[in-house]
């Protein structure tokens, strides 16, 4: 097996040094600010809540600066449940684009794997400085820059207001509002005493896709005082995921399921659209149909408090350079466009999201105080005291799928602290296979 890792690393290196002209010790890309005639840029896109504005961009960009520049864009929409397989599967198989998305907190598994290269040499210095510190933070690994992103995210709950005033409960609009865990236990079970049959909607149908169980959910740990991974060390989950604090919030999760408060067949979004389940624990990719369906009804609020503060996800889809990219400069003028005002508030006008550069931030009237998506701007504000990052370990994506199907046992009745105690094992045990994950 060590042999086989090795030989495995080897011909990643190669890969990166074939690809960056001898530059594989660094893993960056190369350029020197000239992009060939005639240059096509190929882009792989998750097929998100975002897809149809960023595949307008990228026509405009053909049309306008793409031609200046004597650049044209292919772009490859792929299901987003699909999407992180087909990466690997494309990067072992020697077929990548030039530019591809990545979750988040895939990214350092990207870089360690020699899937994406460093964009240090290709980014200016202007574009660094107007990111969001957050998706710098997203976006850097063994003290490199590897990718970018048009948005940030956010996480929190939607709720119809007309439905908390019936049952009396208090609407918090700041991080430091956050109903604790008892409060906001009562207010579901009020509402169902008030006749919602299901008062909490988290989206189990998004259970298989990717990465949702992690970013939704990892921040009730956080808020306990545990997580999923040593912190400190990166070098084991024990202690820190099967902690006390893991089980006991995990517990209370289980039995609001047992207790009839979450709709677990649930297999689209009607129940919110409808009001059947007046709150819904999800992302900003909601925003437009929810508000859509509930109008100034519709308000937004942090998670709750289990006992540390509320903490809530951030980072999320961004780009890098891939290592099939035929041209730095070109690959890099694109992602540029892809990030510039009129994109990030095209798609976050849609999508919800944060606007990820501080210029487009400041155009946004749905993020601006008193805009009905400021509170995502001010648990990213809070970063990362209250927004928290996903784990930036190349063994995230074990972490991922493993706490992915360790909260489905617990869904379906499993004893809490032995599906953890398994999950730590698993965790671990891919640590230690791959020689706890050295930097590239």
């Amino acid at each position: 097996m060590r042999t086989r890792r090795l030989l495995l690393l080897f011909a990643a290196l190669a890969m990166i040094a074939a690809a960056c002209g001898g530059g594989g010790a660094e893993a960056a890309a190369e350029c020197d600010g000239e992009v060939p005639e005639d240059t096509t840029v190929e882009v792989w896109m998750h097929e998100g809540s975002e897809f149809n504005e960023l595949s307008t961009a990228i026509a405009s960009f053909n049309s306008g600066r793409g031609a200046e520049l004597g650049i044209e864009v292919a772009i490859t929409g792929i299901p987003e449940g699909q999407y992180t397989d087909q990466v690997k599967a494309a990067a072992a198989a020697g077929d990548l684009p030039d530019v591809i998305e990545f979750d988040g907190p895939t990214m350092a598994n990207f870089a360690w794997a020699g899937s994406i290269f460093a964009m240090e040499g290709c980014i200016s210095d202007e574009l660094r400085n107007n990111m969001l510190p957050s998706l710098i933070e997203q976006g850097t690994y063994a003290d490199q820059l590897w990718g970018i992103g048009t948005f940030d995210s956010g996480l929190g709950l939607w709720a119809w207001r007309s439905a908390l005033e019936e049952v009396g409960a208090p609407i918090p609009s700041t991080p430091a509002e956050a109903w604790s865990a008892d409060q906001f236990e009562g207010v579901l079970r009020d509402l169902k005493a008030a006749g919602y049959e299901f008062p909490l909607d988290i989206k189990p149908w998004y259970g298989s896709q990717g990465e949702w169980f992690a970013y939704a959910f990892a921040p009730m740990l956080w808020s306990a005082g545990g997580s999923l991974i040593d912190r400190g060390t990166y070098a084991t989950a024990d202690g820190a995921l099967n902690s006390q604090a893991s089980v006991d919030v995990l517990t209370r999760f289980q039995g609001w399921v047992n207790d009839g408060l979450i709709d677990m067949q649930a297999a689209d979004d009607s129940n919110f659209l409808e009001k059947r389940s007046p709150i819904s624990w999800v992302g900003h990719w909601m925003y437009s149909s929810y508000k859509e369906a509930a109008g100034d009804d519709l308000v937004l609020l942090p998670l709750p408090d289990f006992g540390n503060g509320t903490r809530t996800g951030m980072g999320s889809w961004a780009w890098a350079i891939a290592n099939g990219v035929a041209d730095g400069d070109a690959a890099m003028a694109v992602i540029e466009f892809m990030v510039s005002d009129d994109v990030v508030l095209a798609v976050t006008g849609a999508n919800g999201a944060v606007p990820g550069t501080k210029s487009s931030v400041a155009k946004s009237s749905l993020h601006a105080p008193g805009g009905e998506l400021n509170l995502y701007v001010q648990q990213l504000e809070g970063a990362p005291n209250v927004a928290m990052p996903r784990a930036l370990t190349p063994a995230y994506p074990t972490m991922t799928s493993t706490f992915t199907s360790t909260l489905d046992d617990i869904f379906q009745g499993k004893d809490v602290k032995t599906a953890l105690d398994e999950a730590v094992a698993t965790i671990d045990a891919d640590i230690d296979a791959n020689e706890g994950y050295p930097a590239p």
